[in-house]
């Protein structure tokens, strides 16, 4: 990135996105909370935007957003930072994905949320674009004649969109769509985190077809970043009682070795390597250089295996019963 000294990067930090020929941040910025959080805060414009501009002049260049979060609010906050900022900085990457409005999830929409896009981001082509939670509809739907998947195809013979990826949860689902073949990058959240290894198999089978990875919600919607906090939800569903006493004792084992559970959670995703970057939502620029420090964090390997015997059993994790 312009004006930025790439030497003083932690190790590994700028990673290839597949075979995309674009290097992206071993943590990227999720876009989800710009504009407002599950809980139903909503950060000021001017924060957010501020925020964001703060995030493209840092070692996070890397932003995760969705024409759908909050009606179009992180896109358009992300827009007017990228606007502030005089463009897109060299080496800033944004990822955006489509979403249907209500159940209408044809190429027309497609097309419709493409377009949204690109005008609240300020680009006149978007560098990577999503397939958006498509588990949520039917697979012939989606990916017959016609659907969103040949018209997101039809995008990128446009020169509208750079590359596309696949965004989503249920990881059987998901597989559906990696075996078309025609996405260059996997979104996979909640289900590859220390407590939950539902898409394990789903990130191999990604990985061997030369996908990139990119893992979202390590923390579980929260519950591993403040274990303290009373939460009793992971991935927004209620949490197992096997599950919170996982997080509990995983807790205790990271004040033993002088760390914390948020931070070793971000450090279990970025220690795989089949992972090109790993997505956190924040909105204060306090959480930038934490975030960064985390790729230098040193854990003994007597530690990552005494967390993999307190991971709790397949049936505690999100997709257990598919």
């Amino acid at each position: 990135m312009s004006g930025h000294d790439d030497t003083a990067l932690p190790q590994n930090w700028l990673r290839p996105l597949g075979t995309t020929g674009i290097a992206v941040s071993a943590v990227g910025l999720g876009g989800s909370p710009l504009g407002g959080a599950p809980d139903g805060t909503r950060p000021e414009e001017a924060s957010a935007v501020e925020l964001v501009r703060t995030v493209l002049s840092s070692p996070i260049r890397f932003i995760d957003t969705s024409n759908g979060y909050s009606g179009g609010a992180s896109e358009r906050r992300i827009g007017l930072a990228i606007a502030a900022a005089g463009g897109l900085p060299h080496g800033a990457v944004v990822e955006t994905k489509v979403d249907p409005a209500g159940r209408d999830f044809s190429g027309d929409r497609v097309r419709r949320s493409v377009e949204e896009s690109m005008e609240r981001l300020g680009l006149d082509r978007l560098p990577i674009v999503h397939l958006h939670d498509p588990e949520y509809f039917a697979f012939e739907e989606l990916a017959g004649p016609g659907g969103a998947v040949e018209t997101l195809l039809a995008l990128k013979d446009e020169g509208l969109i750079g590359h596309l990826g696949v965004a989503g949860g249920t990881a059987s689902e998901m597989a559906r769509y990696v075996e078309l073949g025609v996405f260059e990058i996997l979104l996979t959240h909640s289900r590859w985190s220390l407590v939950d290894r539902s898409a394990g198999p789903l990130i191999e089978q990604a990985a061997s077809r030369g996908m990139a990875v990119l893992n979202a919600a390590v923390h579980g919607g929260g519950i591993l970043a403040k274990p303290h906090d009373g939460l009793t939800s992971y991935g927004y569903r209620p949490a197992t009682p096997a599950t919170l006493a996982a997080i509990s004792s995983m807790d205790a084992l990271c004040a033993e070795y002088g760390t914390d559970l948020a931070s070793a959670a971000l450090a279990w995703s970025l220690r795989d390597p089949r992972i090109a970057s790993t997505i956190v939502g924040f909105t204060q620029t306090s959480r930038i250089a934490a975030l960064t420090a985390v790729a230098s964090l040193e854990l003994p390997d007597e530690f990552w295996e005494r967390v993999e015997s307190l991971v709790p059993a397949p049936e505690h994790w999100l997709d257990h019963a598919l």
